[in-house]
């Protein structure tokens, strides 16, 4: 055997487990709508399990609907998933180059600046976001003046309350909800009704044990569905009577952010979390908005199929509590 050749069996036998160790995941699309559409799904919270919920939304939209999506993680140095122990890098973000659409979940990253670079260039591309839950407050302490205005807490007129604020809509305020005691229940906004976004959802789809957050949105913020404060945690529950529903808080919204002259659109729920994702109207309404800010409105279904795509077993939410001990190879497609 040629040395020439004896490189090339060696390559080929090692390119195999090599690909299964890198940390991310891919999951291709087939035939749907989103075809030849790159999301890149950026997980990386220590609370709310994006670890968990952005695979299973990148398998629906990959398997029900065509899109090619790829989901990267907080990895630790031993190579598993570790929101807790790393909160200073999320590798792969070079995937935002060719993307055409970002879902982010993160909060309070102090990213490195090669890292930060990818980001930043997505989001002043003027290409669409698809903000949740903590993404209101994606980043924090990012010292280089390049990005330290992306902070959730930066305090600098030209650029206040960050991205969460001047992307997104809001930055980081408080919890509206008793954490951890109050549910929330989605109820259409006046005048949303007809938004592609809920096409095929009505009042009380859409639940989550996450509470409501206390948001103050700008004018140019269209409110697509209010939280109703749930008495208890379960979808039964009454509404909390008093002040807290009176008037609700938004949890769903979309605004156009304006970058590199484009019109980029933007949708923020503050209802995600891996066991929101358990409920069909919170499910539905994700994967209508990921169509929505592709510029695929006109392709949503009257029923968006939204059926989980294999075991789904989501842990709940608190902090330090991921799934330990998992690589983001075991959650690729076997």
């Amino acid at each position: 055997m040629t040395r020439t050749l004896s490189l090339t069996v060696l390559l080929a036998l090692f390119a195999g487990p090599l690909a299964a160790q890198d940390p991310w995941v891919i999951y291709k699309g087939g035939d749907g709508p989103g075809k030849g559409k790159k999301v890149v799904l950026v997980s990386g919270d220590e609370e709310y399990r994006s670890e968990e919920m952005l695979p299973q939304l990148g398998k629906i939209l990959a398997k029900r609907h065509g899109f090619n999506c790829t989901v990267l993680f907080a990895v630790g140095n031993d190579g598993t998933i570790n929101p807790d122990a790393n909160k200073s890098t999320i590798p792969g973000l070079e995937a935002l180059k060719d993307a055409d659409l970002l879902v982010l979940f993160t909060r309070f990253r102090n990213l490195p600046d090669e890292q930060m670079r990818y980001l930043a260039d997505y989001i002043e591309s003027g290409k669409p976001i698809v903000g949740l839950r903590t993404a209101t407050h994606a980043f924090s302490g990012i010292k280089n003046k390049e990005f330290s205005k992306y902070n959730w807490n930066n305090g600098d007129k030209a650029y206040k309350g960050g991205f969460g604020r001047q992307v997104l809509g809001e930055t980081w305020v408080n919890h509206h909800g008793a954490h951890g005691k109050e549910a929330t229940r989605g109820l259409i906004a006046k005048g949303a009704e007809n938004h592609p976004i809920l096409k095929g959802i009505k009042d009380g789809d859409i639940f989550g044990p996450t509470d409501v957050y206390t948001v103050n949105l700008p004018a140019d913020c269209t409110p697509l569905v209010m939280g109703e404060v749930v008495a208890g945690m379960k979808p039964t529950d009454p509404a909390v009577k008093g002040k807290k529903n009176d008037p609700m808080m938004p949890i769903a919204w979309t605004r156009i952010h304006k970058a590199n002259g484009k019109d980029a659109r933007i949708f923020t729920t503050t209802l995600a979390n891996g066991q929101d994702f358990l409920s069909e109207g919170t499910r539905r309404m994700t994967v209508n908005a990921v169509f929505w800010a592709a510029g695929l409105d006109d392709r949503i279904p009257a029923a968006t199929n939204v059926e989980l795509v294999g075991d789904y077993q989501p842990l709940p939410f608190r902090a330090g509590g991921h799934r330990k001990g998992v690589r983001p190879a075991d959650l690729q497609d076997k």
